[in-house]
């Protein structure tokens, strides 16, 4: 029996003396690939940021400048997903409300205005869900007044756009980036995310090149065309100006004789956009509204001294799709507006602040009480990356991507990261910065996460981030 479980202890050392020293191997590999990508000259004046982790026991394997923080770019979405799922559940949704105030007599005439009442969803009017067009919901909208006995309204329509305090932008965003669909501000009352279509008909190289729009008419906003027609081959070139309640929005650059593409601008306020087409669309389908009292929002009424009344007789609800399908597209396709009314929403569902900045302190002070992260690792400046200001650690980035697995929601958040150089994992780009932060399992069968930032690298993005996805193959 002794020579036996000699036997079986001997084995077991064997292994775990394997073990540790395939770790160590490993961990020299990863060592030697990163010093091959610092010493590749792509960042002479800049600095890189690796963080390693085995994802079963959330034990460092490599580190380098691991808690020095970096602008983030859209790696930063994570982290306001995760938050998101931990805090307010896959399965939350938003709501929206369709209301009236007043009385509606026997001839079907409201003497009172139709209300619709946002609480932020990022979602309403969206082409990415059956449920959310923007032509499914006006309809439903007009058969629920209809269904009511409306035929006419004395009063108006409003977009209730209160639940963030109307439309914001977070602070540190550039001007450049605001009046384009990246950078649309969110609303209380978002609409076709913030955004509108507009499809040039490009003309001789260097003369103007007209444009309309993509879509519906854009109410009370006058947009000043300065874009001129480039050379085949050199694309999109075209920005547009504006900020949050803008009534002119400049559009500027040049657009790609040969290029067929709908540019996107932001709207400046989504609420009163979303007003006027309910408005048209009672009008269109003989409804008829006082001329007088035209579309508005709560915002503005509120800015010119008046508020909603608070008696309304309540006609729709609806619901947004669940908070894990809102994260697959935040994820997929970077939208930036989802990540502004996540960040909103959590402050405003665990402290009662729907202010960005406010909101921002909330996750960093929630990952401190989670996983013992200090605030310094974590100073955010938005949900979505977009501020260069934002400046977190790639080992506060991996704790929480790790802190992930074990959550229920997990393999909703991890379908919802996209697939890059055969790997799963999110992808950051602004100005100077490209980022990764994701899953991979090794060829041995260990599994890894990690999160790598570049900021004020040199030379092209493609060959930046071509070198990243080499250094990143070791773990492959």
């Amino acid at each position: 029996m002794k020579k036996k479980w000699l036997i079986m202890g001997l084995g077991l050392a064997f292994i775990t003396t394997a073990y540790t020293a395939k770790a160590q191997d490993l961990k020299q590999d990863i060592s030697q690939a990163y010093q091959r990508f610092i010493n590749s000259g792509n960042i002479p004046n800049g600095i890189a940021s690796l963080t390693v982790l085995d994802s079963k026991s959330g034990q460092v394997i490599f580190e380098n400048n691991s808690t020095t923080g970096l602008p983030t770019a859209s790696t930063l979405k994570v982290i306001t997903s995760i938050t998101a799922l931990d805090i307010l559940g896959p399965e939350y949704k938003y709501k929206t409300q369709l209301y009236y105030t007043g009385s509606i007599d026997s001839l079907g005439v409201l003497t009172g205005d139709v209300i619709i009442q946002g609480s932020g969803d990022p979602t309403l009017g969206s082409d990415r869900y059956p449920e959310t067009k923007a032509e499914t919901l006006l309809n439903k909208w007009l058969y629920h007044i209809r269904n009511a006995g409306i035929t006419a309204i004395q009063g108006r329509i409003i977009g209730d756009d209160l639940s963030f305090n109307g439309m914001d932008m977070p602070g540190g965003w550039n001007w450049g980036d605001m009046g384009n669909y990246y950078g649309a501000g969110v609303s209380g009352l978002n609409w076709r995310e913030n955004k509108a279509g507009l499809i040039f008909k490009p003309g001789a190289i260097g003369k103007p090149a007209p444009f309309e729009l993509a879509s519906s008419e854009l109410y009370d906003l006058k947009i000043i065309n300065e874009v001129t027609t480039g050379n085949n081959g050199t694309g999109d070139n075209v920005y547009a100006y504006s900020a949050p309640y803008s009534t002119v929005v400049y559009v500027r650059g040049t657009y790609g004789k040969d290029l067929n593409k709908t540019i996107e601008i932001s709207v400046p306020d989504p609420a009163y956009d979303l007003a006027q087409q309910l408005y048209r669309t009672l009008e269109r389908n003989m409804i008829v509204v006082d001329s007088i009292c035209l579309p508005t929002t709560a915002k503005r009424l509120l800015n010119e001294g008046e508020q909603l009344q608070n008696t309304k007789t309540l006609l729709d609800t609806h619901q947004s799709p669940p908070l894990k399908e809102i994260v697959h597209w935040f994820n997929q396709k970077s939208i930036n507006l989802y990540g502004e009314a996540l960040l909103k929403t959590i402050g405003s569902i665990s402290g009662n602040k729907t202010e960005t900045e406010d909101a921002a302190r909330l996750v960093a002070k929630y990952w401190e009480q989670k996983l013992r992260i200090p605030t310094s690792q974590m100073q955010l400046k938005d949900g979505s990356g977009l501020s260069p200001q934002n400046r977190v650690t790639t080992q506060a980035m991996s704790k929480i991507m790790n802190y992930a697995q074990n959550r229920a929601w997990f393999s909703d958040f991890k379908r919802s990261l996209p697939t890059y150089n055969n790997m799963t994992m999110k992808s950051g780009t602004i100005g100077g910065v490209l980022g990764y932060t994701g899953y991979q399992k090794h060829k041995s069968g260990q599994e890894f996460t990690f999160s790598l930032l570049v900021n004020n690298y040199t030379g092209g993005s493609s060959n930046m981030r071509q070198a990243m996805f080499t250094l990143l193959d070791i773990l492959k």
